[in-house]
């Protein structure tokens, strides 16, 4: 295959988006070892610790595609019209187009038949349950849309200020654990002014994915630092971010197998995955830093860049190729890890090969972004 590729790319946020969006895909393709029958089915305790130990680190892959993004967006170069519609055309065309893909193609074993008006009726108010992986869309767009209100304060504020923005974001990162010492102590999840009157507390507009927005363009104006700094500032974040999220999950494992609860189990086992928990965030930025430090293209370069260019295009399309192959990759009966990365990978590879022939066609943006 011949790949060309345009000068003057940020080479770094290309191997960035490529390896995020395996990433993605490999998160899928380990679900089905802990989620199923009744909501949460584990089969053994190796299981479990793979789950633990391989999902824990890909907690990074989400908002490592915010990062991206932002770190090219802002502050924004253009006026707010132009901004949107970009966006529109680039994100919401597609999503609406793989909605509707998902709503009328029978998926799942469902032998040929779709209730196709059941699922409309879903998406009139939200995703449907066999395109959950949208959801990123709904965030992103929102974020997209907090972007031209935050631009102008990004270029008048100070290295300080916004350094002391990120600070107070990332102690919203720890508000999930608060809420559960608050159960234990008060028997409600509420914390500091939120109650069941009110879920804007005292920390809300400082939470959830605005902070990676505001560090990505910190990063990009502010740190050019040397290998030996960033190394020493970035693999202790990844360290720490990843036994921050990846303990209080193997510590929550139950003790005999095989588990088969409900999905409630699964919520409060996933309670430090939360991309916007502190370990997630902590080894997002230090993997965001780590992969700052590649500054020239390799011989695989434009093989990386064109994975980057249709990576939307391959996350919207993904669950279509995944679950023909995790099903035959499964009844190989080659063991939980290679299943999970043996499928992932194939996936990523039919995703690819699916998302560049669409992108073939006339109109493509319009399909694959």
């Amino acid at each position: 295959m011949n790949l060309t590729y345009p000068t003057g790319r940020i080479v770094f946020l290309d191997y960035l988006r490529a390896v995020a969006c395996f990433m993605v895909i490999l998160v899928h393709c380990i679900e089905p070892f802990y989620l199923g029958g009744e909501g949460t089915y584990i089969a053994s305790y190796s299981d479990a610790c793979w789950v633990a130990f391989v999902n824990s680190f890909l907690r990074v892959a989400v908002p490592l595609f915010v990062m991206t993004s932002s770190y090219l967006l802002m502050p924004i170069k253009s006026d707010t019209e132009t901004f949107y519609c970009r966006r529109f055309q680039r994100v919401m065309i597609p999503f609406a187009v793989w909605s509707l893909a998902y709503a009328f193609i029978p998926m799942w074993g469902s032998g040929g038949e779709v209730a196709i008006g059941d699922n409309l009726a879903q998406l009139s108010v939200n995703l449907m349950w066999h395109s959950g992986h949208l959801w990123f869309v709904y965030m992103i767009i929102g974020v997209y849309l907090f972007m031209p209100i935050l631009s102008p304060w990004l270029e008048r504020v100070s290295k300080r200020g916004e350094r002391a923005f990120i600070l107070v974001w990332l102690f919203t990162t720890t508000v999930p654990f608060f809420r559960e010492l608050a159960r234990s102590i008060r028997g409600t999840a509420e914390v500091w002014g939120e109650a069941s009157w009110n879920e804007f507390g005292l920390l809300y507009y400082f939470s959830g994915f605005i902070g990676f927005v505001v560090a990505a363009h910190y990063i990009r104006k502010y740190v050019d630092w040397s290998v030996k700094k960033t190394l020493f500032v970035a693999l202790p974040m990844i360290v720490v971010g990843y036994l921050a999220t990846a303990l209080p999950f193997y510590l929550q494992l139950p003790d005999s197998y095989p588990v088969n609860k409900s999905i409630d189990l699964a919520v409060q086992l996933e309670l430090s995955w939360d991309f916007t928990t502190t370990g997630a965030a902590l080894m997002t930025l230090g993997v965001f830093l780590v992969f700052k430090l590649i500054n020239r293209p390799c011989k695989a370069y434009p093989l990386f860049y064109d994975i980057s260019r249709l990576s939307y295009g391959m996350y919207l399309l993904h669950m279509f190729v995944l679950v023909a192959i995790f099903d035959i990759v499964k009844g190989w009966e080659i063991g939980t890890p290679l299943t999970m990365f043996v499928s992932a990978f194939l996936t990523y590879i039919g995703s690819y090969i699916a998302t560049k022939l669409l992108s073939l066609l006339p109109k493509s943006k319009y399909i694959v972004g």
